[in-house]
């Protein structure tokens, strides 16, 4: 399933098998693969282990798996690395709590954690994205987040959430100038020309959902034009 700019209410469900999708994207020859526990992102209680650890079983040993949504203490985390996955993304206890993510790197290594930071008019912001939560500078927040060891970044551009109109390249090259960490960048990502205007601006990856699921872009394509880049 995918929102559109974080609403719940705009919704869209592509496969009601979320362990078949896994197997598909792991023979199309993906390396990584982004699951969201959108339940456990409103309310802050992850509540889809056994489907996590069945997606984690389909993608089999090529396909690595990380798992975010409502990732808010230390059983939570460990839950989800129980799962099998490779790594959690953390959010909304990230920028409430920046040591909480010092202890998790501290407990399981900086490239088992990554932090979504996600933006709304120049903030991060947590709560599944809740209109009216708190947030802070989106740069503060990378800075304090750095500084207690994290490396990876995973930073979304609400306005341009599921709408398929391309990244938010200003945004990205911001961000990236902070040189604190690995930058991926996710939100209107739909071409092969967003992937290389990404690449261009220094981030390390970037995420893709909708423009997979409806056809917009080809992952097989995608993962060579990739590869092509070096």
């Amino acid at each position: 399933m995918r929102l559109r700019q974080g609403d719940f209410t705009r919704e869209t469900s592509y496969a009601q098998d979320p362990s078949a999708a896994a197997a598909a994207f792991a023979a199309a020859g993906a390396h990584w693969l982004h699951v969201v526990d959108l339940d456990g992102a409103r309310s802050g209680i992850p509540g889809h282990g056994r489907t996590i650890t069945e997606i984690v079983d389909a993608a089999g040993e090529r396909l690595q798996v990380e798992v975010g949504g409502g990732l808010r203490d230390e059983s939570a985390v460990a839950q989800a690395l129980g799962s099998g996955a490779t790594r959690v993304v953390i959010g909304t206890a990230a920028l409430r709590d920046p040591a909480f993510v010092g202890r998790i790197v501290a407990a399981y290594g900086s490239s088992r954690v990554a932090v979504a930071i996600d933006v709304r008019d120049g903030l991060a912001v947590g709560e599944g994205w809740a209109t009216g939560s708190p947030g802070i500078d989106v740069a503060v927040a990378i800075e304090r987040l750095a500084d207690v060891g994290l490396t990876t970044f995973e930073v979304t551009a609400i306005e341009r959430d599921g709408l398929l109109e391309g990244p938010d390249l200003r945004l990205y090259e911001r961000l990236v100038r902070l040189d604190r960490g690995d930058l991926v960048a996710s939100g209107g990502i739909t071409t092969l020309r967003d992937i290389a205007a990404l690449r261009e601006v220094g981030c390390r990856g970037g995420i893709v959902g909708r423009a997979f699921h409806e056809g917009r872009l080809d992952l097989t394509d995608a993962l060579a034009f990739v590869a092509s880049l070096g």
